[in-house]
């Protein structure tokens, strides 16, 4: 088969975008940081010895274990909030649709910001705490973990709402009413009819949040605060505050392999049906 000239420029484009960061980002994770913050083009494997020690290690699966929860948060509501939408009329689930994917449109900084305010000391949330009589400290409310997590939700939701929405779309809704018809319930409709057809969408669904929250730097340094350190936080603080640029070439070129794996399990997944 004959290439056309449209085909080798984008194979020259994707080089120069992918192939050439990624060969030099290898590079210089093999190279020895220099005393005062430079590099030295002295060929070592320290920098992946320590990029495996236990405390980056536990920082991975901090980060592992909130993107994990981030992931199936949003791909599960997203499954049964285009249930939901399926069961209404075409033009009212498409302005419904709209209206939870608008969020989207917002400039992320504003919309954490947003969240901050509003479970700051002048915000609604204390309000309500204190209205229930709930114990809580105030110094915490907006920088934990927890609020990291919400903060993932709303801002990735939309990105495991619309595939997931694409996939019932093409998805044959008269098992659905057949299952139903011989009085299926709803784990059954469930387990028998929606979760075979919409598992890869699912897995999509999921992945497409995981990958981003696992390497995510601006959530958790604005609702994180100084106690929450990330595995994006980790990448920026050893680029940008330590000049250890090979150690932080290192844990990104781990964090490349984790995106890898993630994506040849979805393949996987994909030729296992």
């Amino acid at each position: 088969m004959k290439w056309h000239r449209l085909s080798w420029f984008t194979l020259a484009l994707l080089i120069i975008a992918l192939a050439l960061p990624l060969f030099l980002l290898v590079t210089l994770s093999f190279m020895q940081k220099g005393a005062y913050g430079g590099i030295q083009w002295t060929a070592n494997l320290n920098n992946y010895l320590q990029a495996f020690s236990w405390t980056h290690f536990r920082i991975f699966w901090r980060s592992f274990e909130w993107a994990f929860i981030a992931a199936f948060l949003c791909a599960s509501l997203s499954f049964f909030t285009c249930w939901i939408l399926m069961t209404l009329r075409s033009t009212l689930r498409i302005i419904i649709l709209g209206f939870l994917c608008l969020p989207a449109l917002i400039n992320v900084i504003i919309r954490l910001y947003s969240l901050k305010n509003f479970v700051g000391n002048d915000g609604p949330w204390p309000w309500l705490l204190d209205l229930f009589r709930i114990p809580y400290d105030s110094q915490a409310l907006t920088a934990n973990p927890y609020l990291v997590l919400v903060g993932f939700v709303i801002t990735y939701w939309p990105w495991a709402l619309l595939p997931m929405y694409a996939s019932f779309e093409r998805m044959d809704f008269s098992l659905v009413e057949a299952a139903q018809d011989l009085h299926a319930g709803f784990r059954q409709v469930l387990k028998f009819v929606l979760w075979p057809q919409l598992k890869l969408a699912y897995i999509s669904s999921f992945l497409l949040v995981f990958i981003p929250c696992l390497g995510e730097f601006v959530i958790p340094d604005v609702l994180g605060g100084a106690k929450s350190m990330n595995y994006g936080n980790l990448l920026v603080d050893k680029f940008l505050k330590s000049r250890d640029w090979p150690l932080g070439a290192a844990l990104a070129i781990i964090l490349v392999l984790g995106v890898v794996i993630s994506f040849s399990f979805q393949k996987f997944s994909e030729n296992k049906e």
